[in-house]
C-alpha cells in the first residue's frame, strides 16, 4: 500500500474527531517518579494489568527510598499483575536507586537522560516528557504504531520509525494528546483483530478500510 500525503487539515480532522470521542487522561498527580514507574510496568501487558500493578506497589509503598529499601520479594509479589515480575523489579530498583543518589531524587526530564536509565526506550521516555513534564513528544507504543500505518499516515515496520514519521508530519501542537487518544482509539474502536468499521470514525479517510472496500 502506498502512502499518501496527509494534509493538515486531514489531521486536524483525525484529532479532532478521537478528541470528540474521548477524554484526555492523566496519570495520579502527574508525579513523574509515578508515571515512569508505571510505564515501566507497562511494558507488554494490558493497561488492567499496569494499573493493578501501580495501585498495588504505591500503597505499600509512597516514596523513592521505601521502594529501594523494601525487599525484592515483597516488589515483585506487588507486581506480579504486571507480568515479567522479576525483571520489571530489577528495573524498578535499579532506577530508583540511580535518581536518588545521581539525580537527587529528581527524575530527569530530557530524552537523553532518560534514555540513560535501565529498562528505559524512547517510548518510555516519551510517556515521562509527555504525562509528567507535559513536554511536547510523541510516544508510540502498539497502538499508535498500527493505528498510523493503518490510517495511512505512515508506513513503517518499527515503533521508533512510527515516531520518527509522525513528528515529521504531525504539527507539534497535537503531540500531547495524540498519544492517549489513538490508545483509547485503539482499545475501543480500531482493535488489533476485527475493529469496528461500523462506528469508527475515521472510515472515510482511513486507508486500510478504503482500500479494503476494493
Amino acid at each position: 500500500m502506498s502512502k499518501r500525503k496527509f494534509t493538515q487539515e486531514e489531521i486536524k480532522e483525525i484529532v479532532t474527531k478521537l478528541e470528540d470521542i474521548y477524554t484526555l487522561r492523566t496519570f495520579e498527580d502527574a508525579d513523574p517518579y509515578r508515571v515512569l514507574i508505571r510505564t515501566i510496568l507497562s511494558q507488554r501487558t494490558r493497561d488492567e494489568n499496569t494499573d493493578n500493578a501501580t495501585r498495588r506497589l504505591f500503597n505499600k509503598y509512597s516514596t523513592m527510598k521505601e521502594i529501594l529499601d523494601a525487599p525484592i520479594e515483597e516488589i515483585e509479589e506487588l507486581v506480579r499483575p504486571a507480568g515479567f515480575y522479576k525483571v520489571k523489579t530489577q528495573r524498578i530498583k535499579e532506577v530508583t536507586k540511580i535518581i536518588i543518589e545521581d539525580y537527587d531524587k529528581q527524575v530527569p526530564d530530557t530524552m537523553e537522560e532518560l534514555l540513560e536509565l535501565p529498562g528505559v526506550g524512547r517510548k518510555t521516555a516519551n510517556c515521562v516528557l509527555v504525562y509528567a513534564f507535559f513536554k511536547d513528544a510523541i510516544p508510540v507504543d502498539v497502538h499508535v504504531h498500527r493505528i498510523s500505518n493503518r490510517l495511512g499516515l505512515v508506513s513503517t515496520k518499527t515503533p521508533e520509525e512510527t515516531e520518527e514519521e509522525l513528528c515529521n508530519i504531525v504539527p507539534q501542537k497535537y503531540w500531547l494528546p495524540i498519544n492517549d487518544l489513538m490508545v483509547q482509539f485503539g482499545q475501543t474502536i480500531c482493535k488489533p483483530i476485527n475493529p469496528e468499521h461500523s462506528v469508527c470514525p475515521l472510515t472515510e479517510i482511513c486507508a486500510e478500510y478504503n482500500n479494503f472496500k476494493k
